[in-house]
């Protein structure tokens, strides 16, 4: 069992509920699901390119990824509907907490000249999302081994009903969110 399941069944319901004055345990928000994307435009030249971005996302996931298809055609950037231009991959359970674990603690703190995440990137409905510029942030990956820097979009969905709330549940899980 993950250190985040455990700190999840005990102290932050506590918080939570001393916070928010829940009346029942099932009422504290709790973290749903990770969403792992990856955008590859250039994979509409090159499909090698997204065969390395499906590595790449496997292995800081320790799960199969998706390809993602367009849904449209856009002309402007020669697209057709049904073209692979990304991948991603959804966590749930113990492999999300563990993605969460390392995502935090070691992955994060790499990032150069990190001051914290943005504590805005809420939509509104309780759902945070991040985004990473370069995928050697996390250890999984080796420098020497990449083609090319590649990007992606964290998403985390929780079961808060309010940003405020799931801030604070993110905040719980030692989010370093910048002051």
């Amino acid at each position: 069992m993950s250190r985040y399941r455990e700190l999840y069944s005990n102290e932050i319901v506590d918080a939570m509920t001393k916070k928010f004055g829940y009346k029942n345990i099932m009422e504290v928000p709790k973290l749903e699901k990770i969403v792992v994307n990856m955008g590859v435009g250039e994979a509409k030249e090159n499909a090698k390119v997204l065969d390395s971005a499906v590595s790449d996302l496997e292995k800081i996931t320790g799960q199969k990824a998706i390809i993602t298809k367009a849904k449209k055609s856009v002309a402007n950037f020669k697209l057709r509907e049904g073209m692979s231009i990304g991948c991603k991959v959804t966590l749930r359970g113990e492999k999300m907490y563990e993605f969460a674990d390392r995502l935090i603690n070691l992955a994060l703190p790499r990032v150069r000249d990190f001051r914290g995440v943005n504590p805005n990137a809420f939509d509104g409905r309780g759902n945070y999302a991040l985004g990473i510029k370069e995928q050697l942030i996390f250890p999984e990956i080796e420098y020497d081994k990449i083609d090319k820097v590649r990007g992606m979009d964290i998403v985390f969905v929780t079961t808060a009903k309010t940003d405020e709330e799931a801030r604070e549940l993110l905040k719980l899980f030692n989010m370093p969110f910048a002051k």
